[in-house]
């Protein structure tokens, strides 16, 4: 497949320098947040002669992805690994982001599975109704809380008693 094809004006706008107000406005992302992904080191910025930050504007996929994340519940540290490959210092090529996009991809499979067991569980132990914390393994695991005592362990055991 060949690739698309790219004019000087393209080109041009590629290499365009966005404030952070514009990123934010751009992506959503409130400007406090944009700061604290580039603490990260999630995200770049280079710095204008008086001190402002003003971002390249690839890095506006990079928060769009962020911001996604963020919305399914991904921690930043999975964000982090899957852009491990993705140079920050200049536009990404395809095969970068297709690379980073199946380390994502098996992330997300990853995260699907374990959370396709837990509704299994969760359907098992809530449509059974046997209020048994002996044989509950996703509430009470080896039956810690029998050793103290009977009854409602969970709303009446205080950690400070």
């Amino acid at each position: 497949m060949d690739a698309p094809s790219t004019s000087n004006e393209d080109l041009e706008d590629a290499d365009t320098l966005l404030t952070i107000g514009e990123l934010s406005s751009r992506s959503g992302v409130a400007p406090s947040a944009l700061r604290y992904y580039e603490e990260l080191g999630l995200v770049g910025s280079v710095r204008t002669a008086g001190n402002q930050r003003r971002y390249p504007r690839h890095m506006l996929r990079r928060v769009s992805l962020i911001a996604v994340a963020k919305r399914l519940g991904i921690p930043l540290s999975d964000v982090e690994e899957a852009f491990r490959g993705v140079p920050m210092e200049r536009r990404p090529s395809h095969e970068e982001w297709q690379k980073a996009s199946r380390a994502w991809k098996g992330k997300l499979q990853e995260r699907r599975r374990s959370l396709e067991r837990l509704e299994h569980e969760l359907t098992g132990c809530i449509g059974c109704g046997c209020l048994s914390m002996k044989a509950c393994g996703l509430l009470n695991p080896g039956d810690a809380l029998g050793e103290l005592g009977a009854g409602p362990r969970r709303l009446e055991y205080d950690e400070g008693s």
